[in-house]
């Protein structure tokens, strides 16, 4: 499966890594030196350029990776499976629920796999945490509580990311639809509840805090703060049931060592039962959701997570920023 990557960034160099370096054969970005970077670290090196349509029609690529700025996401994806190229495009996949309408519809009757890029799905400790829930050992399952931010950076106020128009809107788009999607991975489809995008410190249109309640089935709940005051970088996600709680800390490199505690209760309740699971060195996601992107296309499968996902994630979010109507949102 030949690969070309279509933005450049720090994710697409993550990306490349994740790949057999002969199999990336194109690297496309606006800023050409960066392309030409990204493309030069792979050997034999891969061609560059700087207009996305060629990875779109060039006949030697077979999938491509999407990880532009949101405003792109969506267009190169609707893009390439018109031209029948399978699909890895990075979460958010798009800046509203609308630009990928009917792409999903349209990317299953071409027979295309385009897989949305939550590789937090792909962590260890999450991976086997979501198999500790499927084998039953939580039981029926009570809420989800997590947060998730860093501290931005000198400058991060003039960055893309707080551009509505490049963007969609700020942290609750970036690293808040990480927190959704899990959150509906362990607890099925959630409705807002109640939702708060302020503007605390960075001087930017958008919203740099969200605080979610998102409400489902049987009267789960999700409690979600993703924010960009958090200065010390923080990943924290809990899974509580009725037989114990599983909380994934740290997420590698400046998160953290990434940490799998389950509490497992006793029938007479008291202290519970502490197992920890601790995943030091190097995030394997990158390689573990390439590999599933790659059953996808030989197996014929839906991915997951999927477009469906993406769109329901988004959607969660624009009833957030409906609420928020001064922050947040392109």
């Amino acid at each position: 499966m030949n690969v070309a990557i279509v933005g450049c960034g720090r994710v697409a160099a993550k990306r490349a890594r994740a790949l057999d370096p002969d199999r990336l054969v194109l690297c496309v970005d606006v800023e050409p030196e960066r392309a030409d970077r990204l493309a030069r670290s792979v050997e034999p090196p891969a061609r560059s350029g700087a207009d996305w349509r060629e990875a779109v029609r060039a006949a030697n690529v077979d999938a491509l990776i999407v990880a532009t700025p949101h405003d792109l996401l969506a267009r190169v994806t609707r893009e390439a499976v018109t031209h029948g190229k399978h699909v890895l495009v990075e979460k958010p996949a798009a800046r509203r629920a609308e630009e990928l309408a009917g792409l999903p519809q349209e990317a299953r009757a071409r027979g295309i796999s385009v897989r949305v890029g939550f590789n937090h799905r792909f962590h260890p400790a999450l991976a086997r945490a979501r198999a500790l829930v499927d084998a039953g050992e939580l039981g029926d399952l009570f809420y989800v509580r997590a947060r998730y931010g860093h501290g931005g950076r000198t400058g991060y106020e003039r960055e893309w990311r707080c551009d509505p128009a490049r963007s969609g809107g700020g942290e609750l788009v970036d690293q808040g639809v990480h927190l959704i999607d899990l959150a509906r991975w362990f607890l099925g489809d959630l409705t807002l509840h109640a939702g708060l995008a302020p503007r605390y410190f960075w001087e930017s249109p958008v919203e740099d805090n969200a605080f979610l309640l998102l409400t489902g089935e049987a009267g789960r709940a999700a409690w979600l703060h993703a924010s960009w005051t958090e200065w010390k970088n923080t990943f924290v996600f809990e899974i509580t049931g009725r037989k114990g709680k599983l909380e994934v800390s740290g997420l590698g490199g400046s998160y953290g060592v990434e940490t799998l505690t389950w509490y497992r209760m006793h029938p007479e309740l008291g202290p519970p039962e502490c197992t920890v699971w601790d995943y030091p060195g190097d995030d394997p996601s990158w390689h573990a959701e390439m590999d599933a992107f790659r059953g996808d296309i030989a197996a014929g499968r839906e991915p997951s997570p999927s477009l469906d996902d993406a769109i329901a994630a988004l959607r969660i979010v624009e009833n957030v920023y409906a609420a928020n109507p001064a922050t947040g949102g392109a």
